[in-house]
């Protein structure tokens, strides 16, 4: 066990998903949920500690591990294996590494602010504070690299590559627009800058391959897909029209085909990133096919807004709510190899949909969970009843 002390004025952070965060405070037991890199699992942050599950089945999620004592509101395992990140609310500056399974803590490191998010694959470790980024390495957990005079980000918002060929690191690059800056952290050094939104940034997500960076702003209306190797942008997709929202979560499936994305409202939307030309044989014999071509021809008189709006995609399927406003993440977790979407909400409760990946369309909820009495091993008979329907 041993202790770094980093001394670096520049280090002020960024955060995880600490579902129950109101600006400093929090409400309840429940402090943070978190999935590892592969979706395979869900960390659980509480008052009193914390704890792993896996997503075994629809029916059942199975502990793995669970450390009570201390608080723990920023949770993060390294993909199956044995290595957790631990952040606790009472000692927000402090950063401890665990290897669950021993039972040991194998370090810790305290920084002079607050840590507001941390990020891991299985070269690196991201440490986001308000004002820079502190990049370790996985191996023997040294600092390598800082990021340093970024602009203020008290979200602490970032995406991190889990690829191991392309381990980039998004960021804002502003604190008023939607700038996002991708960084190498193996070759320590810039890849692009994106001029994604003309708001504020609000969530930023990675392919599991690394080559595509999902963005959303802070108005929440467009969600937008790019090559993370250059910049240029290869999908638009629009949320909604009538208003703006919080986005709280944007998540690729494994295989980068559909996109997630959760905000305070009681729809969540799942897009779908199909080529123009797969777009177009579709439509090409309905009216949208007749009016696409109309706007694509140079002489169309409308304005470009309005262009823009018909020509962005919309949502492939969609998933409701029972409670809006609360916070929440949102993951397409494959589960017996049948990609189901998993919500998160801020009152602990897991809430399963069953996916058309065919048809789309409304997502049917066929199962919950509520973390907090998993030992309890309650079940909702009608939920169970209505798994078993669909299958």
């Amino acid at each position: 066990r041993f202790t770094y002390i980093l001394l670096l004025e520049f280090c002020k952070s960024d955060h995880t998903m600490n579902l129950t965060r109101r600006g400093s405070e929090y409400v309840g037991d429940l402090l943070g949920v978190n999935f590892n890199q592969d979706c395979s699992s869900v960390a659980v942050g509480t008052r009193s500690g914390y704890k792993l599950y896996q997503f075994s089945s629809v029916e059942r999620l199975d502990k793995l591990h669970e450390m009570m004592g201390e608080d723990a509101c920023i949770v993060e395992r390294l993909f199956s294996s044995s290595l957790v990140v631990v952040v606790g609310l009472s000692h927000p500056h402090k950063l401890r590494v665990y290897h669950f399974k021993k039972g040991t803590e194998i370090c810790n490191y305290s920084y002079l602010t607050k840590i507001l998010n941390v990020k891991l694959n299985r070269q690196r470790l991201i440490v986001v504070l308000e004002d820079s980024l502190c990049i370790h390495t996985i191996k023997d957990m040294k600092v390598i690299h800082t990021i340093t005079e970024t602009p203020p980000n008290p979200a602490g918002i970032c995406g991190f590559s889990m690829s191991a060929e392309r381990s980039y690191l998004a960021y804002p690059g502003s604190s008023q627009v939607g700038e996002v800056q991708i960084f190498d952290t193996v070759n320590l050094q810039s890849v692009t800058m994106i001029q994604a939104h003309d708001g504020r940034l609000a969530a930023l997500a990675f392919t599991d391959d690394g080559t595509k960076l999902a963005t959303a702003s802070s108005k929440g209306t467009v969600i937008r897909v790019f090559q993370s190797s250059d910049g240029s942008k290869l999908f638009e997709f629009r949320r909604g029209v009538k208003r703006y929202v919080e986005i709280n979560c944007l998540a690729f499936s494994p295989d980068g085909v559909y996109l997630c994305a959760s905000s305070n409202t009681e729809t969540v939307h799942i897009f779908k990133l199909e080529l123009q030309k797969e777009k177009h044989d579709e439509e090409s014999q309905g009216w949208m096919g007749y009016f696409s071509k109309a706007l694509a021809t140079p002489a169309s008189y409308l304005p470009s807004q309005v262009t823009d709006v018909f020509t962005q995609g919309r949502s492939f399927a969609m998933a409701h709510l029972q409670k809006p406003g609360q916070r929440n993440i949102c993951a397409i977790v494959l589960m017996q190899r049948i990609p189901r979407l998993v919500v998160v909400t801020a009152d602990a409760f897991v809430h399963i949909y069953n996916i058309n990946p065919v048809e789309g369309g409304q997502c049917v909820l066929i199962k919950q969970h509520n973390l907090l009495k998993m030992d309890e091993e309650e079940s909702d008979p009608a939920a169970v009843c209505l798994y078993r329907q669909q299958q």
